[in-house]
């Protein structure tokens, strides 16, 4: 029984091959029906696509050059289907022969513009992270050096009987002061940054860490022009032991003007207070310091003498002439910083 199945399935592959070579001697392919008529009707579906793929190759389309001449008389000729080419009024623009135009760069945007996040300084990483190390830095420091702040504080309020009390300061004290001098004139100027993004623009032709630093050296260049002329006039009229006990005193009015600010900072950032509650705050504190500072002058130099004139004269040169050129000087400086439209 098998061997008479495979004699016949030899017999047909034989036939499909005679059949195959006949249609290549004739020169053109068989059909598919052709094909499938070669083969044995029980035939299985793998077994008719190959005999089809052998006998049947696909040969090259060969498209017609010919023009169409089946079109309405008095009509255009027609397009072929395989003519994509944009018609010449969706190639030429208005502004075709203007300079400006340039159809190479990319203009516009798919899709309408998001509107960006706004700055804030709580969400900016590295703003935090200062103000976290001034926190740390400034706790290490306090815990340290509790014996020389209230020591200072006593003296401040003291009225000396003597002209030669004097507090003596080690280099770790001196250090200390500097570092809370440094942070007064950073809490500072993000405080005035704030102010100016609330009531004169958010705008500026430089990046916000760069303001900021602007900022902070001009708060800077304005206690070390006070220092320095504190020091001057009190070398002139004074001696240098009340030279020394005042500017012990102003070191420690920028300090405490800095440890005020901080709680100001830190409800600005992060606990949205209105900004109109921190101008007020910001002068109750600067009219504080002015008074402790007039407070401490007289104590110091014109206890004694009791010339009221003088020591109006020595406070306004001193004192208010500066605060005002500090403020003239950001104003101008905000200018100069901030995109006018």
């Amino acid at each position: 029984m098998l061997q008479s199945d495979s004699i016949v399935s030899e017999g047909n592959v034989a036939e499909s091959q005679q059949h195959s070579l006949d249609y290549q001697a004739k020169g053109h392919q068989p059909t598919p029906r052709e094909v499938l008529s070669w083969l044995p009707k029980d035939a299985t579906p793998a077994q008719q696509d190959s005999a089809i793929q052998k006998n049947i190759k696909p040969s090259p389309i060969h498209w017609s050059n010919c023009p169409d001449t089946l079109h309405l008389p008095g009509q255009p000729i027609g397009k072929s289907y395989r003519d994509v080419t944009l018609p010449q009024y969706y190639k030429e623009s208005f502004f075709q022969k203007s300079k400006f135009f340039h159809p190479e760069l990319e203009g516009g945007r798919m899709g309408v513009a998001g509107d960006p996040v706004p700055y804030t300084i709580a969400g900016d990483d590295l703003i935090t992270s200062i103000l976290l190390g001034c926190f740390i830095l400034a706790t290490l420091v306090f815990s340290k050096s509790r014996r020389f702040i209230e020591k200072q504080a006593k003296n401040f309020f003291y009225i000396p009987r003597s002209e030669n009390s004097t507090m003596t300061e080690t280099s770790g004290e001196v250090r200390f002061q500097i570092f809370l001098v440094l942070q007064t004139c950073l809490l500072a100027s993000i405080v005035f940054f704030c102010y100016t993004r609330t009531f004169v623009g958010d705008t500026f032709t430089i990046d916000q860490y760069q303001i900021i630093g602007i900022y902070t050296g001009i708060f800077a260049a304005y206690f070390l022009v006070k220092t320095i002329a504190y020091a001057f006039v009190d070398w002139v009229f004074f001696d240098k032991k009340k030279n020394r006990q005042w500017i012990q005193s102003f070191l420690l009015l920028i300090s405490t003007e800095g440890v005020a600010l901080f709680p100001l900072v830190m409800l600005l950032a992060y606990f949205n207070l209105s900004m109109e509650s921190a101008v007020i705050y910001s002068i109750i504190v600067v009219i504080l310091s002015k008074l402790l500072s007039f407070y401490k002058s007289y104590i110091i130099f014109f206890r004694r003498s009791g010339d009221f004139l003088q020591i109006i004269l020595y406070f306004c040169a001193l004192e208010i002439i500066p605060l005002f050129s500090l403020w003239g000087l950001l104003v101008l400086t905000n200018s100069y910083l901030k995109i006018n439209f």
